[in-house]
């Protein structure tokens, strides 16, 4: 249950944050629901890979690399959800972070898990 209401504020987060940002389209709440669960297997699946890969840059740049792994995946996504389009690395990267503090504020704001 706890997923689906994850999914739930994430996909309507990703509506606000496209809402806002003119780089960032998602045609209706249906494409942002399955742009939450994209979203949600990418960072499962892909996002550890990229992060083992690419640890020296990691280290080096003392974290901040993981904003761009976060901007491609977002990039990747755009490329697997019709309907959902970004206009570029920096479109993407802004959404990335505006879609991390909306959807952390509305997690909040749901009564997150205690854990």
């Amino acid at each position: 249950m706890n997923f689906l209401i994850r999914l739930l504020v994430t996909a309507l987060a990703a509506m606000l944050s496209a809402y806002v940002l003119p780089g960032v389209t998602i045609k209706d709440f249906t494409t942002a629901l399955v742009l939450a669960l994209v979203l949600a297997i990418l960072n499962l699946l892909v996002k550890p890979i990229l992060i083992i890969l690419t640890l020296p840059a990691t280290i080096i740049t003392l974290g901040l690399f993981l904003l761009v792994i976060n901007a491609i995946i977002i990039l990747l996504a755009s490329n697997l959800v019709k309907g959902f389009k970004v206009d570029g690395f920096w479109w993407a990267l802004i959404f990335s972070l505006v879609l991390t503090v909306v959807s952390g504020f509305m997690h909040s704001i749901a009564g997150g898990d205690n854990d």
